[in-house]
């Protein structure tokens, strides 16, 4: 196609959302639905994926070393578990901190432990926590290998439901994005059918006079990229300050630190504009291209 017919195109599927404009604003009501409710499972789904993701780091990993244990081995095993690129925090408790832990949580009969030997009997110890729970299994064994290394323990069954759940999650998403495609698609084709048809004789006019198909497809393939753009806009635009409203609603007087706090608004924003935009150009262009498919097969 020529720069020529490119922009006649343009300038036709212009045209062609004036000419009919209650199946315009149906058709951006339609998308605009749409879009909404993708764009409200994407914010739920990545706040879902961000909590589980900062819970999956609270259960830490406890790495205990042998009472005989040296202190090469000690700093040897430190230095091993901190470069560790899974690793986000690690903490070295000695025996005198980890024997003050034991009788702080004995409470009222603390006592029983008052001429206890603890360099003698309790270790050192180490208090990590890695970025993806999924990745346990990998680290404990690879710090389990450690020269005097005694013992390593990961709340498996915490790691194994939060890899799990997240796993479930972005499955959830992707299916209700290609549901929701896929019934926005339909209705909207539908919708775009019902301009296609008022114009069928003037596209068989076209056909006969030697317009390729692209030519003839190509303005109502515009004419629903706009739809969809103008409806991406408007679901971007309504799903921000929604969610504006219920972040500083909801985030009232909790640390934004905390596992279970939303992300900021910043943070999501700009995703739910490209997503909104890619997918509601795609419907319309896609849907009336679906559409005069039928009318240029003369």
């Amino acid at each position: 196609m020529s720069v020529r017919a490119f922009f006649n195109s343009v300038r036709e599927g212009f045209r062609g959302i004036s000419r009919h404009p209650l199946v315009t604003i149906a058709s951006v009501t339609t998308i605009l639905l749409m879009l909404i409710l993708m764009s409200t499972f994407f914010v739920f789904s990545a706040n879902a994926r961000s909590m589980m993701k900062r819970l999956a780091q609270q259960p830490p990993i406890e790495v205990y070393m042998k009472t005989t244990a040296s202190v090469d081995e000690i700093n040897a095993t430190s230095s091993y578990i901190y470069q560790d690129p899974n690793v986000i925090e690690l903490r070295l408790s000695s025996p005198e901190e980890n024997y003050n832990s034991f009788k702080a949580n004995l409470g009222n009969s603390s006592s029983i432990l008052d001429d206890f030997d603890y360099n003698t009997y309790l270790p050192y110890s180490f208090s990590v926590r890695i970025s993806d729970p999924a990745k346990a299994d990998e680290v404990c064994n690879r710090i389990a290998s450690m020269p005097g290394v005694g013992r390593v323990a990961k709340e498996s069954n915490v790691m194994t439901f939060l890899s799990k759940a997240r796993t479930a999650v972005n499955i959830a998403t992707v299916v209700s994005f290609v549901v929701l495609f896929v019934i926005a698609l339909f209705i909207i084709s539908n919708m775009v059918r019902i301009s296609v048809y008022s114009r069928a004789s003037e596209i068989e006019i076209m056909k006969f006079v030697g317009a390729t198909n692209f030519y003839i497809r190509m303005p109502y393939i515009i004419e629903g990229g706009i739809v969809g753009l103008i409806s991406a806009i408007c679901a971007w635009g309504i799903t921000t300050v929604a969610y504006r409203a219920i972040y500083y609603k909801a985030m009232a007087g909790i640390d934004p630190s905390s596992f279970y706090a939303l992300l900021p608004t910043r943070n999501i924003t700009w995703w739910i504009l490209l997503i909104v935009v890619l997918i509601g150009v795609l419907i319309g262009a896609v849907g009336s291209g679906i559409s005069v498919r039928k009318y240029i097969k003369v």
